[in-house]
């Protein structure tokens, strides 16, 4: 009897357990398909290297599952309270006609089973098949062979969806006995008759608490979005506090204003359900201004973890074609005992041959040229009478360190085997290269001023009134913070730095020359404990930018989508609760007179604007947010963050609007259960 007891309530409350459902099937899918991307990875082909980094990736995301399987429980007793308040009545009756507690829980029990093995089955098919197209992002990522690709399950990915869902299930039962423990059939019979009075809040303490908040709000942008230079831990934990209350406060004032507003609006304030319409909103923001308050700091942080992972991933695979165009870079210097961080040049070739190995031959295409150290000219003698300035606005730069500089035929045939711009100057000028933005916004204003530097005894001026885009140094990211290009005649060889060879081997991404160069590379480092030989590949380069990329997209897929699940939850579940405890209001509005027309679009408006309110804020704080993440991410590029932020806005629009829809149709179904 309880089974068939438990499979009609299930059958007549499939309304009310739509979100609840709908929470379970992305929650169980989703950590399905991020615990199984090691499987995935595991049939297409990669290098030995790349195989490392999956299993880093693997192992990072089981970690995290934890984290998410907390905040989807969490969720899911979330949701289990709602339903719980939902069917007082129902509890109330069965308690009347005698069931005792036990049977109560009994039946709440097998509810429990049907739904979390049903979301369990239904998630995970879903799961299985979203995972395959995971195959072809983890494939893109890791420039995997996917000849090797079949349709797979995975079963680890399986047991541990069902192990910590199970763990969740159980804890919900738990709460649930413990909930209908406590009932008492006088609190049951009388929760639909509880109304909740709206308190008008004094209208200038909301001005006032808006305007401050505001103000707060606009200082910690300002700091955070242009004057992030001057950032610290202290300050930084200090504008994310200021933030979160200044969020808080203007819920807060805005629950309070709203009514007012309309009020004073009399023509549009008493047209047609209006009244009601604003009321019950400023009932709802007022009843849940610290949820909306979390809400809204868990979707701007959703919105700038998704955009940042996407434009990260974007990012990484551009600059890895425009900041690495060769195979292979080689860098020897030489410290004198007297002073570390003094060099003395030796030719890197030489070195190689004298253990058995040309190293020229291992190159369809080289350069080798050194490069220059004044160690009188330094970044902070390059700024002059501005360093104190400098000093304040960038305090990570250390500016008694040489600047680096390389003779204009040098750079000229890097330049061509690059397939950058090539430059020309007179005999009495210099050109900066610099493409970290932060640092090249810094030194134009030093370039525009026209100021002459004195170099290896030669003094010098811009040719340039701003610096221009280029860079020695293989790499993935935005690098160089400035190298100074000077005349062939300004360099003169008691100068010599360090060595570089960098080319293109025989055979393009050849990985037997690049074990052989670092076999010998081994055997030179070995013979002079001063020496720093350094190797740099586009493999190894490569390898690096692909697990970074990986590592952020997906850890940033992964929370994203979990914190925006909660997002929609929490707001579907407030507001079909609100729902449940005004059905009794829309039953006397339609005594009255109101159609059935008037009452959806009074609830539609209600839903759009409590789901609205948070996200609206949210994306505002993104806007800023996204400045700074620009500035931290500069190094890496930020190109494609447009692409990025479409993307994540996409994603956002689908699973949030979802929730929305759902909440509205499940809420417009209780209302009309009194009709």
């Amino acid at each position: 009897m309880l089974f068939k007891l438990s499979v009609s309530n299930i059958r007549r409350s499939l309304r009310d357990y739509a979100v609840y459902f709908f929470t379970l099937l992305i929650g169980v899918s989703v950590f399905y398909v991020f615990n199984a991307i090691g499987g995935q990875a595991a049939m297409l082909r990669v290098s030995e290297s790349r195989n490392d980094i999956i299993e880093l990736l693997k192992t990072t995301l089981s970690g995290v599952s934890v984290f998410v399987a907390g905040v989807l429980g969490l969720l899911i007793v979330y949701a289990s309270r709602f339903l719980m308040k939902r069917r007082s009545k129902e509890f109330a009756l069965y308690m009347t006609l005698g069931m005792s507690k036990g049977n109560i829980s009994a039946i709440l029990l097998l509810e429990t089973l049907m739904i979390g093995i049903g979301s369990l089955f239904v998630g995970l098919l879903i799961g299985i098949g979203l995972s395959q197209l995971m195959s072809a992002l983890v494939a893109n990522l890791f420039e995997a062979d996917m000849s090797a690709y079949k349709f797979s399950v995975s079963a680890e990915a399986i047991g541990k969806t069902i192990l910590y869902f199970a763990v969740m299930y159980l804890v919900v039962m738990i709460f649930n006995s413990v909930v209908v423990t406590r009932m008492k059939l006088i609190n049951l019979l009388q929760s639909g008759r509880r109304s909740e009075q709206i308190r008008l809040k004094n209208p200038v303490l909301c001005v006032v608490v808006f305007l401050l908040a505001a103000a707060m709000l606009g200082f910690a942008y300002y700091n955070v979005g242009w004057n992030y230079p001057h950032l610290n831990n202290k300050t930084m934990a200090l504008y994310i506090c200021m933030g979160a209350a200044a969020t808080f406060f203007i819920f807060w004032s805005v629950s309070g204003m709203i009514l007012r507003v309309m009020m004073s609006a009399k023509n549009l304030y008493h047209r047609g359900l209006n009244v009601f319409t604003v009321r019950q909103i400023s009932s709802k923001v007022n009843t849940t201004v610290f949820s909306m308050t979390v809400i809204c700091l868990m979707l701007f942080v959703t919105i700038c973890t998704l955009s940042s992972a996407f434009s990260i991933r974007n990012s990484m695979n551009a600059n890895l074609k425009e900041f690495c165009p060769v195979d292979c870079e080689i860098e020897y210097r030489q410290y004198t005992e007297e002073m570390y961080g003094d060099t003395t040049y030796k030719d890197i070739t030489e070195l190689y041959a004298e253990q058995g190995h040309d190293l020229t031959a291992d190159f369809s295409e080289y350069v080798h040229f050194h490069n220059y150290c004044d160690h009188e000219f330094t970044f902070g003698s390059f700024l002059g009478s501005q360093l104190d300035k400098f000093m304040e606005s960038y305090r990570f730069i250390e500016y008694q360190t040489p600047m680096n500089l390389v003779r204009l035929s040098d750079y000229n045939k890097l330049a061509a085997l690059y397939g950058k711009e090539q430059f020309e100057m007179a005999d009495n000028e210099f050109i900066l290269l610099c493409d970290f933005r932060s640092m090249k916004e810094a030194t134009d204003s030093i370039l525009s001023e026209g100021y002459p530097i004195n170099v290896c005894g030669t003094t010098l001026y811009s040719h340039y009134a701003e610096c221009q885009e280029g860079f020695i140094d293989i790499s993935s990211q935005r690098i160089n913070t400035g190298i100074f290009i000077i005349p062939d005649s300004a360099a003169e060889e008691k100068y010599a730095a360090a060595d570089y060879i960098i080319g293109n081997y025989k055979e393009q991404g050849s990985k037997e020359y690049e074990s052989i160069i670092r076999e010998v590379s081994l055997e030179v480092g070995e013979q002079d404990e001063l020496c720093r030989l350094d190797i740099n590949t586009k493999i190894d380069i490569a390898d690096a930018s692909v697990g970074l990329g990986a590592l952020v997209t997906f850890l940033g897929l992964y929370i994203g989508l979990v914190f925006l699940i909660a997002c929609g939850a929490i707001l579907a579940l407030k507001e079909l609760s609100e729902s449940a405890d005004s059905a009794g209001r829309y039953e006397m509005l339609r005594r009255i007179g109101a159609d059935e027309n008037e009452l959806s679009l009074s609830l539609f408006r209600q839903t759009g604007v409590f789901f609205l309110l948070p996200l609206l804020l949210a994306i505002v704080h993104s806007v800023f947010g996204m400045r700074f993440s620009a500035y931290i991410l500069e190094a890496m590029g930020t190109e494609k963050m447009w692409i990025s932020v479409f993307g994540a806005s996409l994603l956002i629009l689908v699973i949030y609007g979802g929730y929305f829809l759902i909440t509205y149709f499940c809420s417009r179904g209780i209302i009309k259960e009194r009709r």
